[in-house]
């Protein structure tokens, strides 16, 4: 049988693409600059299989002029809110992603946030390599201790679980909200309080981890009401998608002291930052890097290959996306 067209948009681990241009007739992305529009558009016209990335976005647009080859979307990444997957449906394009292998390495980011922010730990660094530092001071550089204090997580599933595991180690008690409560027995390993209510769980926290995919319904799902009711000396940390929290209102409520600091991964137009956000010095900016390790990112890769193969031979890939679900 000839190989399949496997048309991929970024560079990926050196042992991946090796491994697809042995199994797969490989277009590789050799410059690693993001795909253009028309770039994109001559992509899915010509693929049989497409291997985008969570920046590129596979829109109705796009995929309003994809080729009649094109049967499926290995997508290297777990998010899969920039494909249309209604629109690929109807085209009978199948669409995979990654879950699973990026779970403990988004977890930590999370946790080394939740540290990071309430014991302003990006100030201490600023501050001793601007050369002001005078010393140690009883009262220099104080922060909070997490230790005892309440953390909200919203999104219970694989990294928000992975999350309570992290805390409750640090002395954090675990409350969250989720679209669907946890089975009885994870609730009872996380000793982990169910809120039905997103605002009467956030009006009530100390601490508060975003861990919920970007979807319609989860779009500005910490809208600037919602923020509003956390205390002011509640930290909010974010590892999600940008999207899911109104920047502009949290650059406002935390440049009034009416929250005491973020740790924030993703932003809601990146690459972009929101100026307000890189004015302050209680929040902690950082990259998109969550998921950044050299383990997650082949175990990604290999689990694209996997689903390709499968599809393939004639097989249900094992990581088909049939809906974004909160």
């Amino acid at each position: 049988m000839a190989k399949p067209l496997v048309i991929v948009t970024r560079r990926l681990p050196d042992v991946i693409e090796t491994r697809m241009m042995e199994l797969f007739d490989c277009r590789l992305n050799l410059d690693d600059k993001p795909m253009s529009q028309a770039e994109l558009l001559e992509a899915v016209k010509t693929a049989e299989i497409l291997v985008p990335t969570v920046t590129d976005r596979i829109d109705a647009a796009i995929l309003s002029q994809a080729g009649p080859k094109l049967r499926l979307i290995a997508s290297f990444g777990t998010g899969v809110d920039h494909i249309d997957l209604k629109t690929a449906r109807q085209r009978g394009i199948t669409v995979t992603n990654t879950p699973g292998v990026l779970t403990e390495d988004t977890a930590d980011m999370t946790m080394a946030l939740l540290l990071a922010v309430p014991r302003r730990l990006a100030e201490g660094v600023r501050l001793v390599r601007s050369g002001e530092w005078g010393g140690w001071s009883p009262t220099g550089m104080l922060g909070h201790r997490i230790w005892g204090k309440r953390l909200g997580i919203i999104g219970m599933g694989r990294i928000g679980q992975a999350v309570a595991r992290r805390a409750r180690g640090f002395g954090l008690s675990i409350h969250y909200h989720n679209r669907r409560r946890v089975a009885e027995e994870v609730e009872q390993e996380l000793e982990a309080t169910y809120w039905e209510s997103l605002d009467q769980m956030l009006a009530r926290m100390d601490m508060v981890s975003v861990n919920c995919p970007h979807t319609p319904a989860t779009f500005h799902l910490l809208s600037a009401r919602r923020l509003k009711l956390m205390r002011p000396d509640a930290y909010i940390v974010n590892t999600s998608r940008g999207e899911v929290i109104d920047e502009n209102a949290l650059a406002r409520l935390l440049a009034s002291g009416e929250l005491a600091g973020a740790g924030l991964d993703v932003f809601e137009h990146e690459p972009a930052i929101n100026p307000k956000l890189l004015k302050l010095d209680n929040v902690v900016l950082l990259p998109h890097m969550g998921s950044a390790t050299i383990e997650g990112r082949i175990a990604m890769g290999e689990k694209v290959i996997i689903n390709i193969k499968t599809f393939v031979d004639g097989h249900t890939p094992p990581d088909r996306v049939l809906e974004a679900m909160f």
